[in-house]
């Protein structure tokens, strides 16, 4: 789709989803000065109308798809995100999907055999974390090697439930595709990556004896990437204080994120606090602790959305390569519990699915 039209007209915003994080989405969407949102569909919805501001609404994505659309975010749950995300990019439209892309590898490989036949078409998936202050700033400390390379990692994520917004289809297998690791946990699988690189020795142990669904509720994972680099994680659905902490250890200091900037309020004060190592500190380092108060995150990755669609440059951030590599190790995660794996009758093969025809 040639940019020249929206110099003087606006991307039409059409979102699939409009419950928690629809609306949040178009929160931001309204403040882009080059956007603006015509339509909505949600199962809430019983019929078609009209929102008071003059929005359509509708009860499902096949009528939304019917308006005159740009652009569609999708909002959905799991089993429909794949689904969904095909049907905007064969109408047509750039489609920004909420993570995690599906239920599986082979949900985000459809997605990818269909983008690549609609190459002109802008598809990022939206792994919120990334664009958080904290982990912006701690990325930029390791991609400068101002506190030298990464030893190691160690990082909890964790709520004291599963069942969140009213539903349950996140405790159903069918519906889900995973538990915690998947809901949650798939925001610091990504951080990992991003911080250390693809990951190739993993041992895990996967268990659901609290909530006893037949998805995960807690996730214990130790990885080890090629270079060497280490890294512990613990994803929980059993964490009754909300947890969000990632240690990083570097050569010359160490990084601590602790804390999120959530719509719940519940993981406290986002911070990164800095240690700089010396020779003759004791193990008693200087540090250093920012506190962010404001959250840019939904804001700055909905205009990097917009900058891809309106200026026709790459998605660098959540791409679907990016999405297929995070969802690769999550399952991966999962499959190296071989109990679990035999259990759950889990494909590991990730060459299988894989559009490319390799591993990513």
């Amino acid at each position: 789709m040639p940019t020249e039209k929206f110099k003087s007209q606006k991307l039409k915003i059409g979102i699939a989803g409009f419950g928690v994080v629809g609306k949040r989405r178009r929160q931001f969407i309204d403040q882009h000065p080059k956007m603006t949102v015509v339509a909505v569909c949600d199962q809430n919805y019983k019929q078609s109308g009209t929102l008071e501001d003059g929005v359509r609404f509708y009860p499902d994505y096949q009528s939304l798809l019917q308006e005159k659309l740009d652009v569609l975010f999708v909002s959905l749950p799991n089993y429909l995100a794949a689904e969904v995300t095909r049907a905007g990019l064969k109408k047509g439209l750039h489609v920004f999907c909420e993570k995690p892309p599906g239920r599986d590898l082979s949900d985000i490989a459809q997605v990818m055999s269909v983008e690549k036949e609609t190459p002109g078409l802008k598809l990022m998936y939206g792994f919120n974390h990334r664009y958080h202050d904290s982990v912006r700033e701690a990325l930029r400390i390791i991609q400068t090697r101002e506190l030298g390379e990464v030893i190691n990692l160690r990082g909890v994520y964790g709520k004291s439930k599963i069942i969140s917004f009213d539903s349950d289809w996140r405790t159903q297998r069918a519906l889900a595709g995973g538990g915690i690791l998947l809901d949650q946990g798939i925001h610091m699988v990504d951080m990992l990556r991003l911080f250390a690189g693809e990951f190739e020795e993993i041992h895990s142990f996967i268990s659901n004896r609290y909530w006893n669904h037949d998805v995960e509720d807690n996730a214990y994972a130790l990885m080890r990437t090629q270079g060497g680099v280490v890294s512990m994680l613990h994803s929980s659905a059993t964490q009754w204080r909300h947890s969000f902490r990632l240690e990083v250890t570097l050569t010359r200091g160490a990084l601590i994120l602790s804390g999120i900037l959530s719509g719940s309020k519940s993981y406290g004060a986002e911070k990164i606090t800095v240690i700089t190592a010396a020779e003759d500190d004791c193990g008693d380092p200087r540090e250093q602790t920012t506190s962010f108060n404001q959250d840019h995150s939904w804001s700055d990755e909905v205009t990097e959305f917009a900058a891809a669609i309106l200026e026709n440059k790459p998605v660098c951030s959540g791409s679907s390569v990016d999405a297929f590599k995070t969802m690769e190790l999550v399952y991966r995660v999962y499959c190296a519990d071989e109990q679990w794996r035999k259990t759950y009758d889990l494909s590991c093969d990730s060459r299988k699915t894989d559009p490319r025809g390799k591993n990513p």
